[in-house]
């Protein structure tokens, strides 16, 4: 069957569906779970014939809206911040997945652009991170301790600063992918070209590796959750440029949600990483080799899990629940 008439086929039942899901027709559990049973077989249908159409995007999304509709009174059985991280974000994730895998290819293109930049133009490093900046890190590196500048102030003060801003970029992150994505695009941008730029300066002064240890102790997450945050961003400002079958407004309240609920799954991350940043990473060139390897490892292994891995498993197991 071609596509067109697969959606002329099913498109009352599909209108049907979003009607039980926004309240405006009234369904009871028995007749959410068959409207969802079906959904699925079509979901499946459109996966199966036409794996890279929007037609697809859009019944995941009637699909995990309708499985929440359905789980929402056994959910209020536990506790709301479990459920949260371990049902309702994973599947978010899940959802839009692609915009993850955006936010990761930018990532890579952006921080490249750094380091190369930093590699064939000596000033960039000074434009980028500031004169103040690289004069004190260039000390530090004579004085044998390169990321001495983690060892500045008390551990806790450092650490809830450090938070509080990692917890704004991120927010600006977001909240700029209003401007239709630009925002989010301009600020990840100058984030991740900042970062390849910062790590070619510490290559450049034969201290690559002594960087290493110190920064990714609390890198791996914070950086991460920067790309997340991100790809949050997008969902945002795709939800304004790409209404789909809904209007612009209903499109961005969607979106918004969505996405701001994205942003939420990564804060706890970057709590984390901000204590060991005020806590651990002082002590970074003290450790033995294996424990700095061990840390950075944990922690990527961690956020990798939850952001790449686990939403596979939550979708999976929705799939065999109905």
């Amino acid at each position: 069957m071609r596509e067109v008439a697969f959606i002329k086929q099913n498109k009352e039942k599909w209108l049907d569906f979003e009607q039980a899901i926004f309240g405006k027709a009234k369904k009871n559990p028995d007749e959410m779970a068959s409207l969802y049973i079906h959904l699925v077989n079509d979901l499946s249908y459109a996966q199966t014939y036409y794996p890279r159409s929007k037609t697809v995007v859009y019944l995941n999304y009637l699909a995990s809206q309708i499985y929440q509709k359905i789980y929402k009174t056994k959910r209020t059985e536990t506790n709301r911040i479990v459920y949260f991280f371990s049902i309702e974000a994973p599947l978010l994730i899940y959802q839009y997945r692609r915009y993850v895998l955006y936010s990761f290819v930018l990532f890579f293109l952006f921080v490249g652009i750094g380091a190369i930049s930093a590699r064939y133009d000596q000033d960039f490093v000074r434009l980028i991170l500031g004169d103040d900046y690289v004069n004190m890190t260039l000390e530090n590196i004579k004085d044998g301790n390169p990321v001495a500048v983690y060892k500045k102030g008390g551990n806790f003060g450092m650490a809830f600063g450090i938070t509080l801003n990692n917890l704004y970029v991120g927010l600006r992150c977001f909240l700029y992918g209003i401007f239709g994505g630009l925002g989010t695009f301009y600020i990840y941008m100058q984030n991740c070209i900042m970062l390849g730029a910062f790590q070619y300066f510490f290559y450049d002064q034969k201290v690559f590796w002594e960087s290493v240890r110190g920064i990714w102790i609390h890198g791996s997450m914070e950086i991460f959750a920067i790309v997340i945050e991100a790809a949050a961003g997008f969902i945002l400002g795709a939800s304004i440029l790409f209404p789909k079958t809904y209007s612009r407004f209903n499109s961005f309240k969607i979106g918004f949600k969505d996405s701001f609920k994205i942003l939420l799954s990564t804060m706890p991350f970057t709590v984390a990483a901000g204590i060991l940043e005020g806590f651990v990473t002082r002590y970074s060139l003290e450790m033995p080799n294996w424990l700095n390897v061990f840390i950075i490892l944990s922690t990527l292994s961690l956020i990798s899990f939850y952001f790449l891995i686990f939403p596979f498993i939550v979708h999976k197991k929705m799939q065999k629940a109905v």
